[in-house]
């Protein structure tokens, strides 16, 4: 099975639009909460899952949350702290762009976090999302999978363009070297904190345009029923002849000389 064109992703993703609209409204009649952890390895396609899952939606109901580096007072927080503050009221839905799971992942890979702190976010994770499950919050977690030969073309990719290189930081081409690390800490990770009041889904995201479709796909399958009828808005023509704007602007961009 190749690689999907994007010009088939962009045909089966259309109707995914539909539905994630649907989803949306389904939300905000029922006040419904959501959370989805979006995990995995350096340039698996976690940016790209959330602008598929994202890119149809309200912005102010649906929010990303991608936290960086904690301060020094964060630091000093309960683990969960800075995480719960971020968790949607009635009527949302939060993406997460990594989250709590750093802790079990890039903290403990690469030495930011003490082994006594990784196997207390063991034992405490499952609690905590019990908690949230418990509060009526609805919540998936995703863990995107990507082959080492995968990574490696990703990085160069984004090592080689000026627009991808704000992507690239210091820790992603130290985690290079550690990608076999990586896949224990994933497996204990997954051992420790997969239940059945909040799973793990592992998602193939070798081809990134696929494993996209796979996860909408897969999210909204295991949503209730979301068919709301849409709010009946009435818009009548109106009175008079329009206006038109009557201020200075910029020229027209396609009036400049071009070289």
């Amino acid at each position: 099975m190749g690689d999907l064109k994007s010009k088939q992703f962009a045909k089966l993703y259309e109707p995914l639009e539909l539905e994630l609209v649907s989803m949306a409204h389904w939300v905000a009649a029922t006040g419904a909460r959501i959370v989805v952890l979006l995990e995995g390895r350096d340039t698996a396609g976690k940016g790209g899952a959330i602008r598929a899952l994202s890119g149809p939606l309200n912005p102010r109901q649906c929010r990303v949350v991608a936290l960086p580096k904690p301060t020094e007072a964060e630091a000093g927080q309960w683990y969960f702290q800075r995480y719960a503050a971020h968790l949607p009221s009635a009527g949302e839905i939060v993406l997460f762009d990594r989250s709590w799971y750093n802790r079990a992942g890039v903290e403990k890979v690469m030495g930011f976090a003490t082994e006594d702190q990784v196997t207390a976010f063991l034992h405490d994770a499952p609690r905590f999302e019990r908690l949230l499950v418990d509060s009526g919050i609805l919540l998936f977690k995703y863990w995107l999978t990507t082959d080492q030969d995968k990574q490696e073309e990703r990085l160069k990719e984004r090592l080689d363009d000026p627009l991808k290189r704000w992507k690239l930081s210091p820790i992603d081409l130290a985690a290079r070297q550690h990608y076999d690390a990586y896949t224990r800490a994933r497996e204990a990770m997954l051992a420790a904190t997969h239940s059945d009041h909040a799973p793990w889904t592992l998602v193939d995201f070798n081809d990134q345009k696929r494993g996209r479709l796979t996860l909408i796909r897969d999210l909204l399958d295991r949503l209730p029923d979301t068919s709301v009828e849409p709010e009946q808005l009435d818009f009548p023509p109106l009175a008079g002849k329009l206006r038109k704007e009557k201020y200075g602007v910029l020229k027209p961009i396609a009036d400049y000389p071009v070289d």
